[in-house]
C-alpha cells in the first residue's frame, strides 16, 4: 500500500511533468502527507488544472460525506468491478503528484520507515481515481492511489507499491477518455531500477511532524536485506 506521501516541489519542478498546467506561484508544500489530509491532483475533466483535494476516496454514493481514511488504496485487481472503484476507473481518473513516498519494513514488533523517490530526480505521477461527494451545495472532492505487487527496489520492504507512471505517454492517456481496457493495461508494476530508497526517521510515524529532516538518510540497519 501507500501510506505516506512527500510534496515539496516547486511550480516549475511541476511544469517539467505538465507544461501545460496552471500551478500559481506558491505551491503549499508537505514533507509528511497523511490519509484525510489534502493534496495535489490533475483530474481527467481539468487536465490543465491543479487541484487539491482530500486523500481517501468517499464515493458519491456514500451516506455521509465523512472520509474514514479506509479508502485512501485502489488495488489494481478486480477495480474494475468493485463498487467504491467501477465508476472511478472508468470515469474520474487523476494523477497524484509526489516528490517521494514512504513504505515501512516490519522487523520484528518494529516498524522501519524507508523514503522511496525516482533515480532521476523527477517528480513522481502516480495513478489514482477520484469521486466527488455532493448534499446540496456541500461538496468534497476525494482520490485515492492504485496499487500493484512491488518491483525489485520495494518487493524487500513491502507486498504493495504505488502505479507510477514512467513517460509522458501514459501520463496523458491515463488522463484521456479511452476504452477501459486501455485503462487497465496502464496499470503496471514499475520497471526495475528507476527508484531509489534509504532509511528515514521514525519519526515520519506521527501526523505531528512535517519538516524537512524527515527526508534525512539515515545508516542502514546491519542485516536488514
Amino acid at each position: 500500500m501507500c501510506g505516506r506521501y512527500s510534496f515539496t516541489a516547486t511550480a516549475e519542478r511541476v511544469k517539467q511533468l505538465f507544461p501545460e498546467l496552471e500551478t500559481g506561484e506558491n505551491l503549499l508544500t508537505s514533507y509528511n502527507i497523511a490519509p484525510t489530509q489534502q493534496a495535489y491532483v490533475i483530474t481527467n475533466d481539468q487536465p490543465t488544472k491543479l487541484q487539491y483535494f482530500n486523500w481517501g476516496l468517499v464515493p458519491h454514493w456514500a451516506r455521509d460525506g465523512k472520509n474514514t481514511g479506509k479508502l485512501i488504496n485502489a488495488r489494481k485487481e478486480g477495480i474494475e468491478v468493485k463498487p467504491s472503484f467501477r465508476i472511478s476507473i472508468r470515469q474520474r481518473r487523476c494523477v497524484i503528484l509526489a516528490d517521494s513516498f514512504y513504505e515501512w519494513r516490519r522487523i520484528g514488533a518494529n516498524k522501519v520507515p524507508y523514503r522511496i523517490s525516482l533515480e532521476n530526480g523527477k517528480l513522481i505521477a502516480m495513478a489514482g481515481i477520484w469521486d466527488i461527494w455532493q448534499q446540496g451545495n456541500h461538496a468534497i472532492k476525494t482520490f485515492s492511489i492504485i496499487t500493484t505487487p512491488p518491483n525489485a527496489e520495494i518487493s524487500t520492504i513491502h507486498t504493495r507499491m504505488p502505479v507510477i507512471f514512467e513517460n509522458e505517454l501514459d501520463r496523458r492517456q491515463w488522463l484521456d477518455n479511452i476504452p477501459l481496457p486501455q485503462v487497465l493495461e496502464l496499470l503496471k508494476t514499475p520497471s526495475d531500477g528507476i527508484l531509489t530508497r534509504y532509511r528515514v526517521s521514525e519519526r515520519l510515524n506521527s501526523v505531528k511532524n512535517n519538516s524537512p529532516d524527515l527526508h534525512q538518510e539515515l545508516p542502514e540497519l546491519p542485516s536488514l536485506f
